[in-house]
């Protein structure tokens, strides 16, 4: 029977960043994941083929879409939709390779097979084959992630009616879909069809999209899609849909009471979100129960058990993958005998459409609501000169700032590569830093980093460029 410091139940972000921590700090440690290739979702089914996708079908939409002859690239482009899902193939197989590697490297034992708990201390994996490992531990860290959330009243058979997983995947390109959910996975593969020729429409039972953002960036943001071609159906309840050979039947009905409607489609993307993956873990044998939506509640990661810890989308908290990142390296150090911290103030969110929509920190109807004094600097990528030049202009910065100690609060954009410029902000936040820091520091020109720059004046209204 095998004597471990930490076994880590899951294989993804939070799981494999748990393990890659433990072993750098001495203990001994493996991993168990029942998928067959670690990564989780987020480098499986999620995140990454998503990506790969998102990346692809933007030149795609370029060259066909008149992007490139407007830059004097004259090309007719033909869609080989079999080559575009190998070569994300071969990336996701690529990056669930470096995990394995990064094992190695640190020493991790790598089990196959789906763990659960059996009694403190104690893992049971069970193989592909049916036969069954023990493995004895001080510590059992909880990192099974998450899994998509069914619909009441439709059936996902991933032919017609599919998932997130199940839309990465689709065998042509249809002619119509319709997404269940205006949040970031929805509006991310439902851009990823658009650009390839689908007619998209997203039916959506709030009476906005993605649900949590700034109000703001949020309604800038459906102008946007809605001028790429997206349709939107919003305040609209889903009451059923029926699969056929061609096709779906789906109808849904005003939230706020009226007639229902019907529409057909080639294909259904249920993307109403995701749910703890909780299920089957042997919780019952330590007397861990999840709340109603499946969630294990954790104080400073621990469970309440000793020596039982649960870290990612399995536990509160947003479920992202550099959340579950930042959870697994803080909850081995905590184990390790170290100060684990992390700053649950200061994590970005990011929607990989075109334009992207990046936020950190607080919205304008967080600090409203909190009674919180602020002030605001905002600048259109209009007035960028990288993105001008780029022909991508769509889009503004918006940086929120305590109106007395100028302290950042939060930051919201659409706009091109936001994403990646957030974490500027994030940086800026964690230091405890002002708008006027952000304002003061130079940065290079032409980027379109300088939008935030630009906005970060504005806050004291002393914008230059616009």
């Amino acid at each position: 029977m095998a004597q471990y410091d930490v076994v880590i139940i899951g294989g993804g972000p939070g799981g494999y960043n748990a393990a890659t921590r433990a072993g750098q700090l001495g203990l001994k440690t493996a991993i168990v994941e029942g998928r067959g290739k670690l990564g989780g979702t987020c480098l499986n089914v999620g995140c990454m083929p998503s990506k790969a996708l998102l990346h692809a079908s933007e030149y795609y939409e370029a060259a066909a879409g008149g992007e490139f002859a407007k830059l004097g690239i004259e090309v007719k482009p033909k869609l080989n939709l079999a080559q575009m899902m190998a070569q994300k193939a071969e990336s996701v197989e690529a990056l669930t390779k470096g995990v394995e590697f990064l094992m190695k490297k640190n020493k991790v034992d790598y089990v196959k097979g789906w763990g659960r708990i059996d009694g403190v201390g104690k893992v049971v994996v069970k193989a592909e084959d049916g036969s069954e490992t023990v493995l004895e531990t001080k510590n059992i860290v909880i990192a099974t992630g998450s899994e998509p959330t069914p619909l009441p009243g439709v059936t996902i058979d991933n032919k017609r009616i599919v998932d997130s997983t199940g839309a990465l995947s689709l065998p042509e390109v249809p002619k119509s879909l319709i997404v269940v959910g205006a949040g970031v996975i929805g509006l991310e593969l439902g851009s990823v069809w658009k650009r390839l020729g689908a007619e998209v429409t997203v039916v959506e039972y709030l009476d906005r999209i993605i649900p949590g953002t700034d109000a703001e960036v949020a309604t800038a943001f459906q102008k946007i899609l809605t001028k790429q071609g997206f349709k939107f159906a919003l305040g609209a309840k889903v009451t059923g849909a029926e699969a056929t050979a061609k096709g779906v039947k789906l109808t849904h009905e005003p939230v706020a009471g009226g007639a229902a409607t019907t529409v057909e489609a080639d294909y259904v993307l249920v993307a109403i979100g995701r749910r703890p993956f909780s299920q089957g873990l042997g919780l019952e044998s330590v007397g861990i129960t999840p709340d109603k939506r499946g969630v294990i509640a954790n104080d400073h990661y621990k469970t309440g058990v000793d020596g039982i810890w649960v870290i990612g989308d399995v536990t509160s908290g947003p479920m992202l993958a550099h959340k579950a990142e930042d959870e697994a390296v803080a909850c081995i150090e905590l184990i390790a005998g170290k100060a684990g911290h992390m700053n649950y103030d200061i994590i970005p969110g990011v929607i990989y459409t075109k334009p992207e929509v990046a936020t950190v920190g607080k919205t304008e109807e967080d600090l409203k609501a909190a009674g919180i004094a602020y002030k605001v600097g905002k600048f259109p990528f209009l007035a960028n000169s990288r993105a001008k030049i780029n022909h991508e202009t769509d889009g503004f910065v918006k940086v929120l700032a305590d109106a007395k100690t100028d302290r950042i609060l939060g930051a919201h954009a659409v706009g091109p590569n936001v994403g990646d410029m957030i974490a500027e902000i994030c940086v800026a936040m964690e230091f405890g830093g002002s708008s006027e820091d952000v304002a003061r520091t130079c940065h290079p020109h032409p980027t379109r980093s300088e939008a935030f720059r630009q906005a970060s004046m504005g806050v004291e209204g002393w914008t230059m460029q616009a």
